[in-house]
């Protein structure tokens, strides 16, 4: 159907609500089918003598809303189930506080362009069903080296992989470069993650000395001599959960060390894509050390389970391929394809842009709500860390925001030596919006300082 128009536009809405009101009930009636065509934009127009910007806000409304699918060249057309589709809810309310998540997109024209990398998946369906390559396609790997080449690395495609989420990527790396009872050198407070795949795997790990720019090169050239291990960890971008950033210069260092002593690097660049002018990694500066992991979790979106991973040489990538055939046998298909596709047509940097501004706006309303108190962040992190003051326990906190929609970990998850102390990690992503965020942080503020806030 081309000669479709709107039976009313004039219910006291703005007329591009109108529209898209119009097209939802011609779907539930009946009188557009999946796979209609709805007239071009500027017909449209014409037709009900209006501004071609006003239909064509009607048809973003109505693609953000699931109704209707637009490809370039080809026009607008009715999605193949648009009639009855529902959110579930107990999806809706699917969230994991305890992870460290980024914020949610909720601009209409952002999530409609997330859903239309949708129509590649479903024009694709079967044969993304079938068991596949373990490190994912050439279409998927040149994919992830373009996102890749973002953060400055253009590595072979034969040192690329895509892995099924840096997490199993971890234990994947793990499973190559140890064996039980040798050591892993990582910041002294590090990604709880990894202590859990490392226990796993009966491997050693050993913290290692920080200042306010991360391991230091003493630190580490001492911990290497005196434990003899097989390789360091390290978070470098906005470090989980001390927000901390590794500057060049402390980068270049660290390459030094590890150059000299030929020892492997294991390089969680999880957030490393969300800032403008993140440091460039140190995989740069020790290829032939360095398995790179580009999470992303952080920087599109957890549920897709994938990581872009370089290895230090296309042998080793084959190595890692054999591993992940072994531990997960594949990264998604239905998961690399929708990457892949919004790699290619803008979507995936959208919304790592929007990431970008969201988390910047969140650590204001942090800096608003927690004004006087003692915490790390950074501008782009999701998260602060924070410091009780004395005599203030983590655990009591912890227990007094039991209900709150916020995200909160104590330091005993991430410290690796010694007795953790009085510090917390405070979420500020998800699904929780501006207004909740700055109510829950208040509470936060009033349940560690009470008296902070009388006059």
């Amino acid at each position: 159907m081309t000669d479709w128009t709107p039976a009313q536009i004039d219910s006291g809405k703005p007329r591009y609500l109108a529209i898209a009101d119009a097209i939802a009930r011609d779907i539930e009636g009946g009188r557009l089918a999946g796979g209609d065509r709805l007239p071009p934009q500027r017909k449209l127009a014409a037709h009900l003598g209006i501004d071609f910007t006003t239909v064509s806000r009607a048809y973003a409304e109505a693609q953000a809303r699931g109704l209707v699918d637009s490809h370039v060249g080809r026009g607008t057309f009715v999605a193949a189930g648009a009639a009855g589709a529902e959110p579930d809810p107990e999806r809706q309310h699917a969230e994991d506080l305890s992870m460290n998540m980024p914020p949610e997109p909720v601009d209409p024209e952002l999530v409609g362009r997330m859903k239309g990398g949708l129509d590649y998946v479903s024009a694709n369906l079967v044969d993304l069903l079938r068991y596949q390559a373990p490190t994912g396609t050439e279409r998927d790997r040149t994919a992830a080296s373009s996102w890749l080449s973002m953060r400055g690395m253009v590595p072979s495609l034969d040192r690329i992989a895509v892995t099924p989420g840096a997490h199993a990527t971890m234990a994947a790396i793990l499973s190559i470069i140890t064996k039980p009872g040798d050591v892993v050198l990582c910041e002294s407070i590090t990604y709880p993650g990894l202590r859990n795949i490392a226990a796993r795997f009966g491997v050693t790990l050993v913290g290692v000395a920080m200042d306010k720019d991360g391991v230091t090169p003493e630190a580490l050239e001492e911990a290497i001599a005196r434990h003899a291990p097989r390789a360091l960890y390290l978070n470098p971008t906005l470090q989980n959960p001390t927000t901390l950033t590794i500057p060049e210069d402390r980068r270049l260092e660290l390459a030094r060390v590890l150059r000299q002593a030929r020892l492997r690097l294991i390089e969680d660049d999880a957030y490393g894509f969300i800032p403008a002018r993140a440091p460039a990694p140190i995989a740069l500066s020790a290829p032939d050390l360095t398995w790179h992991i580009g999470g992303l979790a952080k920087c599109i979106g957890a549920g897709l389970r994938l990581a872009f991973t370089i290895a230090p040489s296309s042998r080793c990538a084959l190595r890692l391929a054999q591993a992940i055939r072994a531990l997960a046998v594949m990264p998604s298909p239905l998961s690399m394809a929708l990457t892949t596709q919004w790699i290619e047509d803008g979507t995936a940097d959208s919304i790592r842009r929007f990431i970008r501004a969201e988390s910047a706006a969140r650590q204001a309303i942090a800096r608003e709500a927690l004004e006087g108190m003692d915490y790390r962040s950074a501008e782009n992190a999701f998260n602060i860390w924070l410091t009780l003051p004395e005599g203030t326990g983590r655990a009591d906190i912890v227990a007094r925001m039991t209900g709150r929609k916020l995200g909160l970990m104590p330091s005993d998850a991430f410290t690796v030596d010694g007795e953790p102390g009085e510090n917390l990690r405070v979420c500020l992503g998800g699904s929780v919006t501006r207004e909740a965020l700055r109510d829950n942080l208040y509470f936060l503020g009033n349940a560690v300082a009470p008296n902070a806030f009388m006059g």
